[in-house]
């Protein structure tokens, strides 16, 4: 990569970050494009995250950021304006610096509503949401605007009475009545983010005209036991690539390369191939 002093900068902070697949298909979308801009990887503890955002905004050559854990919830403090959504949310993953202040975005909702279209119309659904962190509070603000009936379950009760009453949704008490009644299950926990986690629920219990979505970006058991099934399903990968596209759209103005940002993930994982079949997914 041959980059000269005018070339913008953009990234993606977290705690940790390594992980992060971003600069891959983000860099990817600069490149196809043409744009003379680099995304870089920022690690930083919640304790340094002030300062680094303080540096940032007097960078004239800085113009965005996206924010992953821990940081959505704690750059809000650091924003000059919130959109609607961050707003309602409660969270920001995208950042716009431009003029000398800061504008906040939350580009996770319409990621995970673009995915999850994928493979199921949301509208008038019975959905099944596991988890009431904050990953969680895109999702419902995502199936509200979806116009979908919202079922909400966590190992905490209190936590999903809480989060219920900002986002319509109905507090599960017996798991195994709401799978039995919902058309589609959504995880927003981190279980099957490690190897050896114990299962949310029995997953024998998954029908096969169910639809299932994992937004961890690996095949987790709950998706491995939908294939299974032969349910329908998504993983996390594709709300990944639709919330970073819609963070560059905001950033560069351009229309993301979406193909390319995908074509850019193939040696990651990424699943390139699509169809609507229970035997595939995006």
């Amino acid at each position: 990569m041959n980059l000269k002093g005018s070339a913008e900068i953009y990234g993606v902070v977290g705690y940790p970050v390594r992980h992060s697949l971003s600069p891959v298909f983000q860099n990817a979308a600069f490149r196809h494009l043409g744009l003379e801009a680099v995304y870089i990887p920022i690690e930083i503890s919640p304790e340094g995250l002030g300062d680094l955002i303080n540096g940032l905004k007097v960078m004239e050559n800085f113009k965005g950021l996206n924010v992953t854990v821990p940081h959505k919830e704690a750059v809000l403090e650091f924003s000059d304006s919130l959109s609607e959504e961050v707003k309602k949310i409660g969270a920001a993953n995208t950042l716009l610096f431009r003029d000398g202040s800061i504008e906040a975005y939350n580009t996770d909702w319409l990621g995970f509503l673009r995915s999850a279209e994928l493979v199921t119309t949301l509208e008038g659904r019975k959905v099944l949401v596991l988890g009431a962190g904050g990953a969680s509070r895109a999702v419902l603000y995502a199936l509200n605007r979806a116009k979908a009936e919202v079922f909400l379950w966590n190992r905490t009760k209190e936590k999903a009475l809480k989060l219920s009453r900002d986002f319509n949704a109905d507090v599960v008490d017996d798991l195994e009545d709401a799978l039995a009644e919902c058309q589609v299950v959504v995880n927003t926990t981190s279980v099957g983010l490690k190897e050896g986690d114990p299962p949310l629920f029995n997953y024998d219990l998954l029908r096969g005209e169910q639809v299932v979505i994992d937004i961890i970006y690996r095949e987790t058991p709950l998706i491995k036991a939908a294939k299974g099934k032969g349910c329908k399903y998504v993983t996390g990968f594709p709300m990944l690539v639709y919330q970073g596209a819609e963070s560059f759209r905001i950033w560069t103005g351009c229309e993301p390369p979406v193909k390319i940002m995908e074509l850019s993930l193939k040696d990651y994982g990424y699943p390139i191939e699509s169809s609507r079949t229970p035997q595939r997914t995006l």
